[in-house]
């Protein structure tokens, strides 16, 4: 019988495939809490005085993301605020919303719900019955960034948190790469920033922690989250992609640590390799940054037949 190789307890939760260490449940959250926090100080990701926006969907990458950001609030370094999108997805979306408000009144901090269909008049389910020129990812990946940067100036927040994990990043540089978007590529990293006064910084601290460790923690601190998977989800390349990654991963436990150390490598002579040349500031038609004179979200949106209501 093997003990935590932290503490000695016999009772363990994890054995890490990739290093061998085996953790009980109170040295696996340290450590998972660590983690964090090294990706935060090494990548420089917050500032004493920031106001983080956390994009909270009620999932297991959000909750744990807020949980690990609130003890920075609790240390007064930071302050934290909420927003909640509400793509309009049935027997779905509804559950995890409420979750959302559970852990905002729980912590007491700001939190605003914002649904597709008050900002465009459509939801994502009508969109995917009516409208399939492009997949439901990207629809959504599309509009809820709009709304979501929309909000931070709406809270004044200085920086925008994101739950996105080790599974979504190493399947980010995949699926561009296969792609070709290396424009993506150049953009993928633990900050998103831009020239732009109107465009609040996205921070990725839980980009080195696997999402199998991510829903162990929830567990293991008995967090409510929502456990389901967007329906729309497995008919993505994304999801493909991911598929792919697991199933290298079972033979390979260390891939996707290579894979996203050895981009963050490269990333660097890449975008100096393929600068974007921005000729417009803001969107024409909404007012949003975009480095086209229209956005996508309104490209799609007049696609769509639909327009922002401002």
């Amino acid at each position: 019988m093997e003990n935590c190789t932290k503490c000695g307890n016999p009772k363990i939760v994890i054995k890490r495939k990739q290093s061998g260490q085996t953790l009980c449940k109170d040295c696996f959250i340290e450590s998972i809490q660590k983690k964090a926090i090294k990706t935060i100080k090494k990548e420089k990701l917050l500032e004493k005085g920031d106001k983080v926006l956390v994009a909270l969907s009620g999932g297991k990458d959000s909750v744990t993301l807020l949980d690990i950001l609130d003890n920075f609030r609790q240390r007064n370094i930071i302050d934290i605020c909420a927003v909640t999108v509400d793509e309009g997805i049935g027997g779905y979306r509804q559950d995890g919303v409420d979750i959302a408000i559970h852990h905002a009144e729980r912590l007491g901090i700001e939190h605003k719900i914002v649904s597709f269909q008050e900002s465009y008049g459509i939801s994502l389910d009508e969109i995917m019955k009516n409208h399939k020129a492009r997949g439901s990812c990207t629809y959504c990946g599309v509009f809820r960034r709009w709304i979501i940067n929309r909000v931070a100036r709406d809270f004044e927040a200085t920086k925008i948190a994101t739950g996105h994990n080790l599974d979504d990043e190493t399947q980010a540089i995949l699926m561009n790469y296969l792609e070709g978007n290396i424009d993506n590529l150049t953009k993928i990293g633990p900050v998103t920033d831009s020239k732009s006064p109107l465009f609040t910084p996205k921070i990725k601290p839980l980009r080195e922690i696997p999402e199998k460790e991510i829903g162990l923690y929830v567990v293991a601190k008995d967090l409510k989250v929502h456990f389901a998977a967007c329906p729309y989800s497995q008919e993505s390349f994304r999801g493909e992609i991911g598929e792919i990654i697991k199933d290298l991963s079972k033979n390979h436990p260390t891939i996707m640590y290579s894979t996203l150390s050895g981009f963050d490598k490269i990333k660097k002579a890449l975008k100096n390799e393929y600068k974007s040349e921005f000729k417009f500031e803001k969107c024409s038609i909404c007012g949003e940054p975009s480095s086209n004179e229209i956005c996508r979200a309104c490209v799609f949106l007049d696609e769509l037949d639909r327009k922002v209501i401002l």
